[in-house]
């Protein structure tokens, strides 16, 4: 739920795992408190490794709404493995909302890529 309760939001990476260094996208999935999709919404994407102290190495952003709730995001960039967050600013029928995402970039996966 996002942190006013006004939105179900789920996101995933549309490449399994999420790489490191290189460009990928994600998904975004956006529900009303009723379980309905969400349509229309403006999504603003930001996010960060809170443990170093800096943003995310490039400026995400929706391009293109899927339908049924669903909106692609691309320009999501891992520069290094750890814990990052992926933070979205939600505008939508239900009014202004954000959520934080919690994810784990495994240093297998940079490794996987050699």
């Amino acid at each position: 739920m996002s942190s006013q309760h006004k939105y179900q939001v789920a996101v995933h990476s549309l490449a399994q795992p999420a790489p490191i260094n290189r460009m990928h996208a994600w998904e975004v999935q956006l529900r009303a408190p009723n379980g309905q999709p969400v349509n229309g919404a403006h999504i603003s994407v930001d996010g960060g490794m809170p443990q170093h102290g800096h943003g995310l190495p490039t400026q995400p952003k929706v391009t293109r709404e899927l339908g049924d709730g669903r909106y692609l995001v691309e320009g999501m960039k891992f520069s290094m493995p750890g814990w990052w967050q992926i933070k979205l600013k939600v505008d939508g029928a239900e009014g202004a909302d954000d959520v934080t995402f919690n994810t784990m970039v495994n240093i297998s996966q940079l490794l996987a890529r050699r």
